[in-house]
């Protein structure tokens, strides 16, 4: 069975930094790289960081520098740094198997998605 947990979302002013985090299944976590994605309000669901089994990642231009994802893997774990955080960074914050290949937003075919946690970014 699917599960994923996000935490660590919350109100920061801009500037500010919060450390999301993801507790996956053992299946996913195991066979799958994982990412984070997001959705602001009337806004679709975006990718925004990625990081492999063996540890490579990959970020949206629009965090890149900023963000930094990262993974514990004897914890099933996967984590979202993020540094000099801007009010577009609102948005409720998931984590996911990297979208497949040929699939498209809200849900790039899958079926399971946590509830997400909320990251509110004030000016």
């Amino acid at each position: 069975q699917v599960q994923l947990v996000e935490s660590g979302g919350g109100l920061v002013q801009a500037g500010g930094s919060l450390r999301l985090s993801c507790a996956a299944s053992g299946s996913i976590f195991s066979t799958k790289a994982i990412a984070w994605y997001r959705q602001a309000p009337g806004n679709q669901r975006e990718l925004v960081a990625t990081i492999t089994r063996s540890g490579s990642t990959d970020y949206a231009g629009s965090v890149k520098g900023r963000f930094t994802i990262s993974r514990d893997n004897p914890k099933n774990t996967v984590y979202l740094q993020m540094n000099s955080l801007k009010p577009e960074d609102t948005a409720v914050y998931y984590c996911n198997q990297e979208p497949p290949a040929g699939t498209v937003p809200p849900y790039y075919g899958m079926d399971y998605w946590g509830e997400g946690t909320l990251v509110t970014v004030s000016s």
